[in-house]
């Protein structure tokens, strides 16, 4: 199994031991009170899992989710089911593949949603109290707000109709230099379409007025007003940075300065071997005639992003703390999915990559012992781990596994376990890839394009593409065996034929 990491062994930086007492019935993790514990989920758009413990230009970039990490589980490898924002949040919501959901690209009008029971409904059906603020990018049908009733409900409709009363430019308002236009694969042919670029700006609006923040204020009334009532809460808090583009309001566009970012070595560089059309896909295309300096600008916008994200969660959590919740509270926190920032001469997602595809990870459970787990997990493990922390049944089946076991220091998942990722094209189907990644090795799948195999232990980077080499057929062949099976277990009708 992935290695564990509980009671007196050696922590991360800002982690720290802790002890447990009480039982909570039914759940497998000490607690510290015999209430039914609060669920407080926050999710950041774009970014990477190697932000957490990162440090540039001589600061923490996320000094408040590392406190968090001291009392949490720390999954260091963990997966996003899509790279891609509303495949990859209605999986997460349904602890379903986004070819069991149907929700294969940015389908903004719902047009593919299909009927699956969400988190929300769960939590909703047991008692909690609900909170929704943020994005709100879960395709369903029903939609989700009429699966689930809410106690408080904003999104970015509410914030750029607020906003808008209020005299303020939304923060989510791109400028007209942000965007680049590329050629996209959509529906069998190529079209013109226009992405956020990589270059940064400056938000002009005040702090308080950006969308994450409003939304971080709302979030903290609905705790407040939580606190004197009966029912235990659940809030869902979605905040939209470091999604570009890249406008960073002060004082976080300032922040870290572009001469002193320590930049990856593949800033640029495509990998040995990389298939001949990846450089037709839409990220390489976004990152063409960007240089080194450029490249520093766009990471120090992106990093002030993160640390505006990581000042959210660090609200949240003093929050919790004023209320006297913190301690009864079941907090996870993750990323929808990663962003390449230049590394294999890429910008943005829609790739498998693991800039692109491996998330951070957090899960706090009351009293539980602390742990840092190394073995492979997906984000369709959050809905069972949650389901059963909770006692709750799931209504089918769910494609992720509960964690909930080792979470209270029971055995964990093998260490041959193998999670998927897929990627079918963004605004329409178009560029199609599939990738298993076990502990060691990761298989990428594209039906016109020659395959690729990484070594995850001896090349991290992912700067030379093995699936060539002799030596590894067998591995090849099993790790494409795999992916063919699970692509006919979830119906996965994109994939092709198996040679």
């Amino acid at each position: 199994m992935g290695h564990v990491r509980q009671g007196n062994e050696r922590c991360r930086p800002g982690e720290a031991n802790g002890d447990s007492s009480g039982k909570y019935e039914g759940l497998g993790v000490t607690v510290g009170t015999v209430a039914k514990p609060n669920v407080v989920m926050i999710t950041t758009d774009h970014q990477r899992s190697d932000t957490l413990f990162m440090r540039q230009d001589g600061m923490e970039v996320t000094p408040h989710l590392n406190r968090l990490a001291a009392d949490s589980c720390v999954f260091s490898r963990a997966y996003c089911s899509t790279p891609l924002c509303v495949p990859a949040r209605t999986a997460l919501a349904t602890g379903k593949y986004p070819a069991r959901t149907g929700v294969l690209v940015n389908d903004w009008s719902g047009e593919t949603a299909s009927d699956h029971r969400s988190m929300h409904e769960y939590l909703g059906e047991a008692g909690y109290r609900l909170g929704h603020f943020g994005v709100q990018h879960i395709r369903l049908r029903p939609e989700l707000r009429a699966r689930a009733r809410f106690d408080a409900y904003m999104d970015l409709a509410d914030y750029k109709r607020i906003a808008g009363e209020r005299g303020a430019e939304a923060a989510s308002s791109p400028s007209p230099e942000s965007k680049r236009e590329v050629m996209e694969m959509r529906n069998g042919a190529y079209e013109r379409r226009s992405y956020s670029s990589a270059l940064p700006s400056v938000w002009s609006g005040p702090l308080e007025k950006h969308q994450d923040v409003f939304f971080t204020r709302q979030a903290e009334a609905f705790l407040r007003k939580s606190a004197s009532e009966e029912r235990p809460f659940a809030l869902f808090l979605n905040i939209w940075a470091p999604h570009p583009p890249l406008a960073v309001p002060e004082p976080y566009a300032s922040r870290f300065r572009p001469s002193a970012i320590e930049l990856p070595s593949n800033i640029g560089v495509p990998a040995a071997g990389e298939p001949r059309n990846r450089r037709l896909g839409v990220p390489a295309q976004l990152a063409e005639g960007i240089t080194e300096e450029q490249w520093r600008r766009t990471w120090a916008a992106h990093l002030g992003l993160t640390q505006l994200a990581d000042a959210c969660v660090g609200r949240i959590i003093r929050t919790l703390q004023e209320i006297g919740a913190y301690e009864n509270t079941i907090i996870l926190f993750m990323s929808d999915h990663g962003d390449h920032l230049g590394q294999h001469a890429m910008y943005q997602k829609m790739e498998m990559y693991e800039q692109a595809v491996r998330v951070p990870m957090l899960i706090k459970t009351p009293g539980a012992r602390l742990r840092w787990y190394d073995g492979v997990m997906s984000h369709l493990d959050v809905l069972p781990t949650l389901l059963d922390l909770l006692g709750l049944k799931a209504a089918d089946q769910l494609d992720g596994l509960s964690l909930a076991s080792a979470l209270g220091g029971g055995p964990a998942p093998d260490d041959d376990r193998a999670v998927f990722s897929q990627y079918s094209g963004n605004a329409g189907i178009g560029d199609i890839r599939r990738a298993v990644i076990t502990k060691r090795y990761k298989y990428i799948y594209d039906p016109h394009a020659d395959d690729e195999l990484y070594d995850l232990q001896e090349d991290l980077l992912e700067m030379n593409n093995l699936a060539g080499e002799p030596r590894l057929a067998a591995v090849r062949a099993r790790l494409r065996g795999a992916l063919f099976r699970w692509a006919r277990d979830c119906g996965d009708e994109l994939l092709g034929d198996e040679a």
